[in-house]
């Protein structure tokens, strides 16, 4: 892994991991073992996100959370933790009650125009919401396939599909390629 690089592991936690949750990923289990392992490279450079719903959401938000009333918990809540597999990895988390992780939260970790290396769940919403905004402000983003969750195989390969065609702000490639 580049040594310059931030790993951000986005939204590793039971509501997105368990297979009893309307949002689980049938692909996360997958997906442990290769974030553990890019954690470790990335060390100190790693940053893990949590969604947690606004305690009072408005406009767009206070209907899909009216769409979604099980997700609509304190940030306490244990369907917010992370889950055992994912906790540890990184010293510091960035807590947003919106999809896309790219925020001046994140930012005051690794900096205005880093190289972000993306994991985690859902591709489909908030990886792919993270990875464009963040390009769209100037950062390098890869996006490491074998490590991002999708809310099924089709919804995973077809955001896979719309940030392949983002080069060269964003690349895709496996964890092979990213520790190589």
């Amino acid at each position: 892994m580049h040594p310059d690089a931030w790993l951000v592991v986005i939204d590793p936690q039971r509501i997105f991991a368990s297979p009893d949750s309307e949002w689980g990923s049938p692909m996360f289990d997958a997906i442990v073992d290769p974030v553990r392992r890019l954690a470790a490279a990335a060390g100190e450079r790693t940053v893990v996100t949590r969604w947690v719903p606004a305690p009072d959401p408005q406009g767009s938000w206070a209907a899909y959370l009216d769409a979604w009333p099980f997700a609509a918990v304190a940030e306490s809540d244990p369907l917010l933790e992370l889950v055992p597999e994912m906790q540890g990895l990184a010293t510091q988390t960035v807590s947003l009650p919106t999809f896309g992780k790219w925020s001046y939260a994140l930012q005051a970790v690794t900096g205005p125009t880093p190289h972000l290396v993306l994991t985690g769940v859902s591709t489909d919403c908030c990886v792919i919401s993270t990875a464009l905004a963040a390009a769209d402000a100037g950062a390098t983003i890869t996006v490491v396939t074998d490590a991002c969750a999708g809310s099924t195989p089709e919804n995973h390969r077809a955001a896979m599909d719309v940030m392949a065609l983002y080069p060269p702000q964003i690349t895709l490639a496996t964890t092979d390629d990213v520790l190589a």
